[in-house]
């Protein structure tokens, strides 16, 4: 409706101009102003109706509320008789086969046109339709017969306005497919953005801009994979007694700091936070996009979330606080578990388990980050300097895993 409104007021400029550019031309025809005034009269009230019809629908739709069917309609049939209405008024003054032959004719393909931008095959066939129907019933009427101002030519002949007419039916044909196939590809774009957002609300704030770009290339199913992974547990160290007597409130704002923190280091690091779990989270790095340096992202990961939280603390945020980082590397199985109702991105595997046990021992050795020796042979050159505690036997594991504490 828009475009529409925009389209008649640049015919009323154009006709405007043409007129007083070539006056004694039109005077050939016209005889007097007073048909051109009455056409552009007829033009400033369609633009009037345009925009108005516009402004209802806008408001319909801002509400919520659907536009009626047969509102479409009836507007439709309004904007694709205004051409009809045009060559009533103006063959009043001029000879109608002048009229019929003239740009109001033409203006029937302008509504047929638009008519696409409805997105629906059905009105763009009733536009075609209307005009076919209305240009061939004013052509006989003008045109038709022995006593019409045609008579003895070939416009009064019914093969020649009729085949106009069967061409306005086929352009609102023609331009039902081209509306069909808009939608389609509409409805294509719009499936896709949705299934954008699919994939973002699955992982949420857990995962970095990075990995979601690589995500959505890779389509819309995450299969589950092998792979080698770096997994990293952290626990808030005597959680319990610090939120004892704290309400529920101050609990929530208290994880949100951590919590919010934490999100923000792993995603720089490129990994990704899988659940929280109350006092403490895990995190992967390696899945569900590997790189070359996962291990050692994860180191640099826990020893950012160290400094990161001793800022918090010093600075008042939170309450004084220690934590609690456990890494272990290995192969692992990741990838969508659950059922179509419910899917949530998952690793499996003994590495899992085993990290979590490691992030345990930092209760007995009083550190803040334990790492096995397989994180720390994967990260090469990107390890920090590190203590040895030795072989340590864990629970889940029968032969002892080597351990080295970072902080």
């Amino acid at each position: 409706m828009a475009i529409l409104a925009g389209v008649l007021g640049v015919l009323i400029v154009f006709f405007g101009l043409m007129y007083a550019l070539f006056r004694d031309d039109y005077q050939q025809i016209f005889t007097t102003p007073r048909a051109f005034n009455q056409a552009g009269s007829i033009y400033a009230l369609l633009l009037c109706y345009e925009l108005g019809i516009r402004h209802l629908i806008g408001r319909w739709l801002l509400e919520g509320r659907a536009v009626p069917s047969a509102l479409r309609y009836l507007n439709a049939f309004v904007e694709t008789s205004v051409p009809s209405v045009l060559i009533v008024v103006v063959a009043r003054e001029v000879d109608p086969v002048y009229v019929l032959q003239s740009a109001a004719s033409v203006l029937y393909g302008v509504f047929i046109v638009l008519s696409t931008l409805r997105l629906d095959f059905r009105l763009c066939v009733f536009t075609g339709l209307v005009a076919a129907a209305e240009y061939v019933a004013l052509s006989f009427a003008y045109l038709g017969g022995s006593d019409g101002s045609a008579a003895g030519t070939p416009f009064a002949l019914a093969p020649y306005y009729m085949g106009k007419g069967a061409m306005l039916l086929l352009a609102g044909l023609a331009a039902g497919f081209v509306a069909h196939q808009l939608k389609r590809r509409v409805g294509n774009a719009y499936r896709t953005l949705q299934e954008r957002q699919r994939i973002v609300s699955s992982f949420g704030q857990q995962v970095s801009p990075a990995i979601v770009e690589h995500l959505l290339k890779a389509g819309p199913e995450i299969a589950s994979a092998r792979s080698f992974v770096c997994i990293m547990f952290m626990d808030i160290r005597n959680f319990t007694p610090l939120v004892e007597k704290k309400a529920p409130e101050e609990i929530v704002a208290f994880q949100n700091v951590v919590f919010g923190e934490a999100v923000d280091v792993v995603n720089r690091n490129h990994g990704i936070i899988n659940q929280f779990l109350g006092d403490g989270f895990m995190a992967t790095f390696g899945a569900p996009v590997a790189t070359a340096r996962d291990c050692g992202n994860a180191l640099a990961a826990a020893h950012e979330l160290v400094a990161g939280i001793r800022r918090l603390s010093e600075t008042g945020k939170i309450p004084p606080i220690t934590i609690g980082i456990g890494l272990h590397a290995g192969e692992a199985i990741s990838g969508n578990i659950g059922s179509a109702l419910r899917r949530q991105y998952s690793i499996t595997g003994n590495v899992v388990i085993l990290a979590s046990r490691i992030e345990q021992l930092n209760k007995d050795y009083g550190s803040q980050i334990l790492a096995s020796g397989e994180v720390l042979a994967a990260a090469g050159e990107q390890a920090r300097s590190h203590e040895p505690l030795g072989a340590v036997n864990v629970k889940g594991r029968e032969e002892p895993i080597e351990i080295y504490r970072l902080a």
